[in-house]
């Protein structure tokens, strides 16, 4: 497989079924960040609903949708950054990566499960600073694998704005 680098091509390092093997593997770990959250919310619906919300406040049925697109693009860019320079290659940019993810399933489990506001609120700035840094480490290595996180830096940092003013509106709910 032949691909582009500025002037000239090169041929790729990675055969087209390892490719598709390492897009299904990096899909498959978004995704199961993406579930080890989920687990937090099953009963989010009604949580979210008894809870004062500013104005602002998308309705609860949009975080899945945006969430499932967020995820897609957090395994095309992990991918992208991968199929670019493997494990070796990437080693910062791939932990980085992992611990984001870590971070944003610990998330739902702070809010839903366990009802700690002032943590879930302090853990989105924490993981605003590893997004960003996945992000800057990803544009590194492959510029459309960082624009592919530009979204989900956006979303965290709404996510961040939402959750301390859910927070602060509700001192009996969130602790």
């Amino acid at each position: 497989m032949l691909r582009r680098r500025g002037n000239r091509f090169e041929k790729s390092a990675k055969s087209v079924p390892v490719q598709i093997l390492g897009l299904a593997g990096w899909l498959l770990a978004s995704f199961t960040g993406a579930a080890i959250g989920g687990i937090a919310t099953l009963d989010a619906g009604s949580f979210y609903r008894q809870l004062a919300r500013p104005g602002w406040a998308p309705p609860g049925w949009i975080f899945g949708p945006v969430w499932s697109v967020l995820y897609l693009l957090l395994g095309i860019a992990v991918w992208l950054v991968w199929r670019e320079r493997g494990f070796a290659g990437a080693r910062v940019a791939l932990s980085l990566f992992l611990w984001q993810l870590a971070v944003n399933s610990l998330w739902s489990w702070l809010f839903f499960a366990w009802n700690l506001g002032a943590l879930a609120f302090g853990e989105t700035l924490l993981l605003w600073a590893l997004v960003f840094a996945t992000l800057v480490s990803f544009w590194r290595v492959r510029p459309l694998a960082g624009m592919l996180l530009v979204p989900y830096l956006g979303w965290v940092s709404f996510a961040a704005v939402l959750t301390y003013a859910v927070w602060q509106r509700n001192p009996g709910l969130l602790t």
